[in-house]
């Protein structure tokens, strides 16, 4: 992949100079080995990549706990069928159903009709999981946006479902209904998205769980809360309380990390992401 590095908002009293890191695939990679790398789409077509605080699930280590179990009763017979996204119509029903879903759950103006239209699409949606209540003939709770590329990973992207669904947590019980149906399929890893925000925990309702941290994927869930609750006062590896984290310290975070940048005196920089 080739990396560029956008800048950011930069705080020279602290020589605090931020980029925001971007990878471009290259032709012998697909995005599976961007997702393995700590990297999320940030273009409908996948040509570009942004590096963030991403979650996935170890599918292969992965056991329902009891509160995933308690979600799915709760639920009822959730089934769900995966549908190749060209063999999926999307009706304006639909349609009208998922943008107010949108307006309702993200904010107004955070996902507006032209950026639904180009997130179908776009090569991030490849498949539709479809959720029934009862078998796969019965009526439709929802439905989640994938990205698919087997056996390696999937990508739980979007999810769309009747919101006056309450007492049924409707939500979790179809993410956690997309877990067991990954598993099931054979598949290595799920990735959940971002967790930026205490609000975003509902995620990690999986065990193992794991998230990239900027250098490697950690299953330490007090590491990420401490991420989530603090804010470094310059750059995050620089802060003792976080440094107690690094088992090894700073050259152990070096040396976990998927990225090498090599020093060619004919071509100059080349740099270098390995999956983890």
């Amino acid at each position: 992949m080739k990396l560029v590095f956008s800048e950011a908002v930069a705080d020279p009293t602290r020589y605090v100079y931020p980029y925001a890191v971007w990878a471009f695939p290259e032709s012998s990679e697909t995005p599976a080995d961007l997702f393995a790398a700590g990297f999320l789409p940030s273009a409908p077509d996948l040509s570009r990549f942004y590096l963030g605080r991403q979650l996935r699930v170890p599918l292969g280590e992965w056991r329902a706990s009891s509160e995933n179990r308690r979600v799915l009763r709760r639920a009822g017979d959730l089934r769900c069928e995966l549908v190749p996204r060209d063999r999926f119509e999307v009706t304006p029903e639909r349609r009208a159903a998922w943008l107010a879903f949108a307006e309702a759950r993200f904010g107004p103006g955070v996902m507006p009709s032209a950026r639904l239209d180009r997130l179908l699409a776009g090569r991030v949606i490849s498949h539709v999981l479809v959720f029934h209540q009862g078998d796969v003939s019965g009526p439709e709770c929802g439905v989640a946006l994938m990205y698919l590329e087997a056996p390696r990973m999937a990508y739980y992207y979007y999810a769309f479902y009747d919101l006056t669904e309450v007492s049924r947590n409707l939500g979790m019980a179809m993410m956690t209904r997309a877990v067991a149906w990954a598993q099931e399929s054979g598949l290595a890893h799920l990735h959940l998205g971002t967790c930026y925000s205490e609000k975003a925990l509902y995620k990690t309702q999986f065990e193992p769980m794991e998230f990239f941290n900027g250098h490697r994927w950690s299953r330490n869930q007090e590491e990420l809360r401490h991420l989530l609750r603090t804010q470094p006062e310059t750059h995050r590896l620089e802060s003792a309380e976080y440094q107690a984290f690094l088992e090894g310290g700073l050259p152990s975070a070096a040396a976990a990390s998927p990225f090498r940048v090599e020093l060619s005196v004919s071509s100059g920089l080349r740099s270098q992401a390995s999956p983890a």
